[in-house]
């Protein structure tokens, strides 16, 4: 008669109780499958973070926008930040729908929830391109000089020139120097009205037949203020040499205006906030719209969450 157990039977005691540990735990997961509570708590997760994606995608987008039209690098940057935040945002709530759907989703969710995740790679990537755009400002910056300090400077050549030209109104050469003085305002209020066109263009092919009109009036206003400056009694002239260096200032404005301009991030960055933006925008909200369709759409027994409730 045996007293002890041998290692025998201690190896099948050992395995009745691991099966029965396997048999429980089964039990216990097919059970939570079947809890209605359970699989209703988990749908509303589910629901919550579809909709938080919705939201946090919304935002992103609004940011992206206002930064594009924010006319401050301040704004802009700030947009930008708030524009990447909410992207962040979007993504690490992707992943925890990903890790949800992974426990207890559908295959058709599992399907709906990587087309969002292409077509919100896609959406990262545009807004990359964009918000580095957005936030340097270039057009808006030519049309502050080009408003500003070249006007300024401009505006300085010509009241010198109207004085040059009242004060010589009598003298032997008043229609020359009148030619003369009026060909240079001329041709350089022709290059001032050609500078808004050019900043707002979006064609490099046209901005080259912009520049080029520049560069033949910008020859003009040179030979009428050197044709000025020849003339043997403005050897010396106060208002002639006053022009030419209101003149000159003005052709470095111009210069800084049209590097600034061939830039055009701003041009740019509204153009993919309008084309490319919205049609990744347009396809993240409808693969998300599906998502949460489908899951609302799950059978849970004996509850009516998500779907409505058909009246008698």
């Amino acid at each position: 008669m045996k007293i002890k157990p041998d290692i025998n039977d201690l190896l099948w005691m050992a395995a009745g109780a691991a099966g029965l540990l396997v048999f429980m735990m089964v039990m216990v997961h097919l059970r939570k499958d079947h809890d209605p509570t359970a699989q209703l708590a988990l749908k509303a997760q589910r629901v919550d973070l579809v909709e938080g994606m919705q939201a946090n995608l919304a935002s992103a987008s609004e940011a992206e926008k206002s930064a594009v039209l924010a006319v401050s690098d301040q704004d802009s940057q700030s947009f930008a930040d708030q524009a990447r935040a909410a992207s962040g945002k979007t993504e690490q709530q992707r992943r925890e729908l990903g890790e949800l759907l992974a426990q207890g989703g559908t295959q058709g969710e599992t399907e709906l929830l990587a087309q969002f995740t292409a077509a919100f790679a896609e959406f990262q990537h545009v807004d990359s391109d964009l918000l580095a755009l957005a936030v340097k400002n270039t057009n808006i910056k030519a049309y502050s000089l080009d408003f500003g300090p070249a006007a300024t400077a401009l505006e300085a050549m010509n009241a010198t020139l109207v004085h040059l030209v009242a004060a010589n109104a009598d003298s032997p050469e008043a229609q020359t120097v009148m030619r003369l003085a009026f060909g240079a305002q001329i041709g350089a209020l022709r290059i001032q009205t050609l500078l808004p066109p050019h900043i707002a263009e979006e064609s490099d092919k046209r901005m080259d037949e912009l520049e080029a009109l520049m560069a033949t009036e910008d020859t003009r206003v040179r030979e009428s203020l050197d044709g000025l400056a020849a003339l043997p009694k403005f050897t010396k002239n106060a208002d002639v040499a006053s022009a030419t260096a209101r003149y000159a200032e003005f052709t470095n404005l111009r210069t800084q205006i049209l590097a600034l301009s061939r830039e055009n991030t701003n041009v740019r960055s509204l153009s993919i906030s309008l084309t490319q933006k919205r049609h990744v925008m347009l396809a993240c909200q409808a693969a998300l719209n599906a998502l949460q369709q489908a899951i609302l759409a799950e059978p849970v027994a004996g509850t009516t969450y998500g779907t409505p409730v058909r009246p008698r």
